[in-house]
């Protein structure tokens, strides 16, 4: 890729392996190995010059935006590790492909054993290739456990780099593929609690119909969790309740609408079909409380303060729908959440909202993504489907 861009910058096959300190022969058998893997011509030779072709230019951006990650992760791992000397260009010219590969195996399956299966590779050769790399770069990566490998500081700042260079060139061949008129692409949505009912099941269905060959997979998890896979490269867009401060410098906030919550119970609680209720009216009933650290939670643990009650009536803490639809229809249990997120439980008289008026619980709601995250056409596509289903249900 470094020879490639090089090539694209000056022009000349010959000036880009100057500055990359490799033959003329090895430059050009370097650019045609890339060639021979996307399947297309990159460069074209036009007045005695090579040039980017259309489907090379928009290579040329995704493999900058790559090496750009991994510099920054290298830049980060000598920081967190305290090396105060320049070693970019050595590691520029020195790393490798391989060594990316199998290191991001070892973080994925937590030992050398797992990654040189998952790679189809030989223990010593996964071995070999994750401590030559901490040679480039340094500083060690590796602490060996009695389980497997545990990562360095320095190694965990240098894999999302590595890991957000990996996703960029996804997109690129992506991007590609699409060009040369193949439908196809891939979406990792990481999806909490409010949008799962029916915002992301729209969205989703609207996307995998209209457009051919195109993947989405959607991972559920605690927010910290996605948050951090997001940072990471493994996720590329969230969508859900919206945090404040803003999470991360390196994220953006979008919001799509807010969201009212509501308190709720069975509809055979003795309260449901009662008027003018007050919060004061639950307490005798059992609570299930959403964790503390989520939107919800705080609304119900610090605005509400429930918890602060001479004898708590929280008896239950879950974040799970299923969990809270299965334990109101055992008794009368009372909880608080997205009024959104019951809409199809309540059609179905399975959750029914308490007549409790409440004040300062309106929730924002919206996608957070990576800042410089650029994604595919594909990917606009069905970021515009999340949109528009995001506004038809505050509409509904």
């Amino acid at each position: 890729m470094r020879i490639f861009l090089e090539t694209a910058r000056s022009g000349s096959v010959s000036e880009a392996a100057k500055r990359c300190h490799l033959s003329q022969p090895a430059a050009t058998q370097a650019i045609s190995r890339l060639e021979a893997d996307i399947g297309v011509p990159l460069l074209v030779r036009r007045r005695q010059r090579a040039a980017l072709t259309d489907v090379g230019a928009l290579f040329a951006m995704r493999a900058q935006k790559a090496l750009d990650h991994l510099k920054n992760g290298l830049q980060a791992a000598l920081g967190e590790a305290g090396i105060k000397s320049r070693r970019g260009t050595t590691f520029e010219f020195s790393v490798t492909a391989s060594q990316l590969r199998n290191l991001i195996a070892i973080v994925n399956t937590g030992s050398f054993t797992m990654a040189a299966q998952v790679l189809g590779l030989s223990q010593p050769t996964v071995h070999r290739a994750a401590r030559s790399l901490e040679a480039v770069v340094g500083t060690p990566f590796f602490v060996a456990l009695p389980s497997g490998v545990r990562l360095t500081p320095a190694a965990e700042r240098f894999v999302i780099g590595a890991k957000l260079a990996q996703a960029e060139l996804k997109q690129g061949y992506e991007e590609i593929s699409n060009a040369l008129g193949h439908e196809q692409g891939t979406f990792v949505l990481g999806s909490l609690p409010l949008a799962r009912t029916t915002i992301v099941p729209k969205a989703v269905h609207s996307m995998v119909t209209g457009v051919d060959g195109f993947q989405i997979r959607v991972v559920e998890g605690r927010y910290g969790e996605l948050l951090r896979s997001l940072r990471e490269g493994d996720i590329d867009c969230l969508i859900g309740a919206l945090r404040y401060p803003e999470p991360a410098e390196n994220v953006t906030q979008e919001l799509l609408f807010r969201d009212a919550l509501t308190i709720v119970t069975h509809p055979k609680h003795p309260l449901a079909s009662k008027r003018n209720l007050r919060l004061e009216d639950t307490l005798d009933f059992p609570w299930i409380a959403p964790p503390i650290e989520t939107p919800a939670g705080q609304y119900l643990f610090e605005t509400l303060r429930i918890g602060d009650r001479e004898q708590t009536p929280v008896r239950i803490v879950a974040s799970s729908l299923a969990i809270l639809r299965g334990v109101l229809a055992e008794g009368p249990y009372v909880s608080v959440v997205s009024g959104h997120q019951i809409k199809v439980d309540q059609s179905q008289g399975t959750i029914t909202p308490l007549d409790i008026p409440l004040s300062g619980h309106l929730r924002d709601i919206g996608l957070t993504y990576r800042t410089a995250w650029k994604p595919t056409a594909a990917q606009e596509t069905f970021i515009g489907f999340l949109r528009k289903f995001s506004k038809i249900a505050t509409e509904d």
